[in-house]
């Protein structure tokens, strides 16, 4: 049986080069993440699925993509329709929950049916944060709300509608990125909320959605959780809070460790992590020699790791649910037309 290694790995262009080819097929890699850098057209990401498929010699290798809509759409327009940020669901009128619930859930559906149709099997989405005032604005629309129970609601709708498309949902960013100051991207946010407050909000809706298969973690310092290291590197964060008080027990992935919120070299981050409890390393800027890195410092998938990612695969073995794309577009534009919100479906 092949030896998987615990991380996932992106690729530079719009096809894999030889070296790429080679390396994976050595490295094997759990599963790949597609950015804007890899997308052109249906066609042509249909044909770079397989090939990294191919590359692996598994048919049922994860392709992860970040697709939620607003400003995070990495399969975008003329070749795929624009759908809204995730706050436009929680814009739709007040007094009809069980119609925001249900757009929701469509638009998540009508996102999986575009992704299954060029072998993307997984959506990092929903975004589960819930933004405070004064928070940076990374955020910001890619939440549902500000209220934590309609955030639970309707990220579960999300959920629920890629799970009936055939693609699986990554929960994040764990335990909530919605109080921090600065954008992971660029710089490393710290909390200063006590815990209370973060379990009474911030956590909440990852312990509504903590049956989902997947989730993924925030470089972020919660002061009362640990004062020194990120949630994505810290033993405590991982194993008393994600899986102890938010009872998550599904595969835990890391944000991407190339982000300038994690110190250390990318060697450094990645054992931190893997040491810290995530299950699986993510890897996300397609450099060759960056992930030969991770792939000689990262475990090979076992133990309960490699059961959690079998557990999450097995989500995939049903046909999904019969679906009138067509149909369901005309519906959403008509749903988010009710909150005064466009969507060019």
């Amino acid at each position: 049986m092949t030896a998987i290694k615990a991380f996932i790995a992106g690729c530079a262009g719009h096809v894999l080069s030889p070296d790429e080819a080679a390396f994976f097929r050595e490295a094997q890699p759990w599963g790949f993440i597609l950015f804007r850098r890899n997308v052109d057209t249906p066609d042509q990401v249909r044909r770079l699925t397989d090939t990294l498929r191919e590359s692996v010699g598994r048919a049922d290798a994860p392709v992860l993509v970040d697709q939620e809509g607003g400003r995070v759409q990495r399969l975008a327009p003329p070749h795929w329709p624009a759908y809204p940020p995730a706050a436009a669901y929680g814009r739709l009128p007040a007094n009809d929950f069980l119609l925001r619930r249900e757009v929701a859930r469509l638009g998540a559906r009508l996102i999986a049916h575009d992704l299954r149709a060029v072998g993307i099997t997984v959506d990092c989405m929903p975004v589960l944060d819930v933004p405070v005032p004064g928070a940076d604005s990374v955020i910001g629309d890619r939440a549902y709300g500000r209220d934590a129970r309609e955030v639970a609601v309707l990220g579960r709708a999300c959920a629920e509608g890629l799970l009936a498309g055939g693609v699986l949902p990554v929960v994040k960013h764990v335990p909530g990125h919605g109080r921090g100051n600065a954008d992971s991207h660029h710089a490393l946010p710290v909390v200063e909320a006590v815990r209370e407050d973060l379990a009474a909000s911030d956590f909440l809706p990852f312990r509504v959605l903590a049956d989902m298969p997947l989730a993924m973690s925030a470089h972020i310092i919660y002061r009362a959780l640990d004062p020194r290291r990120p949630a994505t590197v810290s033993r405590r964060v991982i194993g008393e809070v994600i899986r102890g008080e938010i009872g998550f027990g599904g595969l835990l992935m890391s944000d991407d460790i190339s982000m300038n919120a994690l110190a250390g070299t990318i060697g450094e981050r990645a054992r931190a992590a893997s040491r810290a409890g995530c299950d699986i390393v993510l890897h996300c800027n397609g450099r060759l020699e960056e992930m030969k890195t991770v792939a000689e410092v990262v475990p090979t998938l076992a133990g309960m790791a490699r059961a959690r990612a079998a557990a999450a695969l097995a989500r995939l073995a049903h046909e999904p649910e019969p679906f009138d794309a067509a149909e369901g577009r005309e519906r959403l534009k008509s749903a988010l037309a009710m909150g005064s919100v466009g969507a060019e479906t």
